[in-house]
């Protein structure tokens, strides 16, 4: 299965890309480097280099095919925003702090937000048709397409709006796009390169 073969791939590509790592002053945070056991419990204090004036934490709850993950993370960042994002198959939470030591606890688990009743399109390996519950702060739909071996393909699903205003770009993806209506990224096809999109998707929260 493309998720147990691509497990390290998920967990690095799942929280730091909002985090553009750059310089900054000397400021302590916490380390959790892509944690699959689901646990910071042994996360190590670090100094971080110049031009970090960031911590950030993530938690992330993967459910592709009978395999279920959650991939935790914490580390220094030169920027980062607090939000979610939901993918339907992959949910993910960040928190951005900017004092020492401030991620000491873990980011909130994205699975016990509570539906805020926003809908939005999410794609599986067949359609990109399901309709998806948006929960916590995600109040956008968005909308991503890219290509993989040649095949078009495109991710949906629900977002916060801190996220939508980040400035970054993701590997494989050539547009992305956030709408604030219910079921406003639109329902369409999809092909079955859709968990490679996802991957590189998910690596634009994790890992830049």
């Amino acid at each position: 299965m493309l998720l147990s073969a691509n497990t390290d791939r998920v967990s690095l590509s799942l929280s730091l890309s909002l985090c553009n790592l750059t310089k900054g002053h000397s400021l302590s945070c916490y380390e959790c480097r892509f944690n699959l056991t689901g646990s910071c419990a042994n996360q190590n204090e670090k100094t971080c280099p110049s031009g970090f004036s960031k911590c950030m934490s993530t938690t992330t709850e993967v459910k592709v095919g009978g395999i279920n993950a959650k991939v935790k993370a914490k580390d220094c960042a030169v920027d980062c925003v607090s939000g979610s994002m939901n993918l339907g198959t992959a949910k993910t939470s960040l928190a951005c702090c900017n004092t020492d030591r401030c991620n000491v606890q873990d980011a909130p688990d994205p699975s016990t937000s509570a539906p805020n009743g926003k809908t939005c399109y999410s794609c599986d390996e067949k359609s990109c048709s399901n309709i998806l519950s948006c929960s916590g702060s995600e109040d956008r739909c968005f909308k991503a397409t890219g290509t993989i071996g040649g095949q078009s393909t495109v991710v949906k699903g629900c977002l916060s709006k801190s996220i939508c205003d980040a400035e970054t770009s993701v590997r494989d993806v050539q547009s992305a796009s956030c709408c604030e209506g219910n079921l406003c990224n639109s329902a369409e096809s999809v092909t079955q390169s859709f968990l490679f999109l996802c991957c590189s998707l998910l690596s634009f929260i994790l890992l830049h």
